[in-house]
């Protein structure tokens, strides 16, 4: 158990080292390249902090384990949009944008809504199946699809808005741009180096932080849906954390946004294209704090003085996860 412990402890510095390299590499690539941070974030660094998931989740979905395939993204999306925006609002506030408003957030409701009524045995739309077919992966896979290229076509739209922009933000701006830039080269090996270091720590997290629940005798589900999704959601906790810290609010947001889009219509669909996936275990409480995690983007970008998630928001969400997850140790 010591060794088991040690490696979870070598394998969290590795993911650390490379959040630390992500966000230096990603926002030089942003500013070289003339894209919003958002967009790196929802795109280059939710690919790389999205991996272990979709590792996990077709593995599973190829051995016939939807409990863990579909267990380990749900409680993905729950920790990323609860824990992990939670205390990267807390670190810092994190702007919303126009285009988050009109675009992401709502996108995200949406196929968080669309999952949900899926997964449920029947409703009173009558397209409840208790899992996910073939035909439904692949259209998931063509939402994603568009998502990706809407994204690019109004990136315009992730500007953060003036008066959301504090003089403090504009000098912090002003005192970035006047720096020297680093190289290409530098910004595309701080950003390959950072997705490897975080990659392997996470698979080294994950695997001796399942081998110590296993040895507690937990169910497949417990585990996927806690250790598993906290485990794979790692990457994306130290990534969006450390862009907050230095005030990359906006790559925070698009890595937790990005994520939650990947983890549904892109690994979930691939899961269900796969083998199709039963949600039979799903309990009521799962989805009910998927929706609310989902939703509470909406109410608390709304409130407040400027479009941003404060402190005491951050506050909010990260109690949710707090809740959901004594819910789920007394419920194992």
């Amino acid at each position: 158990m010591a060794i088991e412990i040690l490696l979870l402890v070598a394998g969290l510095v590795l993911v650390l080292i490379g959040a630390e390299a992500i966000v230096d590499g990603a926002s030089g690539l942003a500013r070289r390249w003339g894209i919003s941070e958002f967009i790196i974030g929802l795109t280059i660094v939710a690919i790389g902090t999205s991996a272990p998931e979709m590792v996990v989740s077709f593995i599973s979905s190829a051995e016939r384990n939807s409990d863990m395939a579909v267990g380990n993204i749900i409680g993905s999306n729950i920790f990323n949009t609860a824990l992990i925006l939670g205390l990267s609002a807390i670190i810092a506030p994190v702007a919303i944008t126009r285009g988050n408003l009109r675009r992401d957030i709502p996108v995200n409701i949406g196929i968080t809504v669309l999952l949900i009524l899926l997964g449920l045995k029947k409703t009173l739309f009558g397209i409840g199946e208790n899992g996910l077919s073939r035909v439904e992966g692949i259209v998931f896979l063509a939402l994603f699809v568009w998502y990706m290229i809407s994204s690019f076509l109004h990136d315009k739209d992730n500007r953060p808005d003036v008066e959301g922009v504090t003089s403090e933000d504009l000098a912090e701006g002003t005192a970035e741009a006047a720096a020297k830039p680093k190289s290409l080269l530098k910004d595309i090996v701080f950003l390959v180096v950072g997705l490897a270091a975080l990659l392997y720590g996470g698979r080294l997290f994950v695997n001796h932080a399942q081998i110590i629940a296993q040895m507690a005798g937990l169910s497949d589900k417990f585990i996927a849906i806690t250790v598993l999704a906290a485990g794979t959601s790692l990457p994306e906790l130290a990534t969006s954390c450390i862009a907050a810290a230095k005030g990359k609010g906006q790559l925070a947001l698009g890595n937790v946004l990005g994520s939650n889009v990947f983890n549904v219509l892109l690994i979930l669909g691939g899961a269900a294209i796969i083998h199709p996936l039963s949600m039979a275990n799903i309990t009521f409480i799962d989805y009910t704090a998927l929706f609310v995690t989902a939703m509470s983007l909406v109410l608390f970008s709304w409130t407040g003085k400027r479009n941003s998630l404060d402190r005491w928001e951050g506050v909010s969400l990260v109690l949710v996860q707090v809740l959901y997850f004594v819910y789920l140790f007394i419920m194992k």
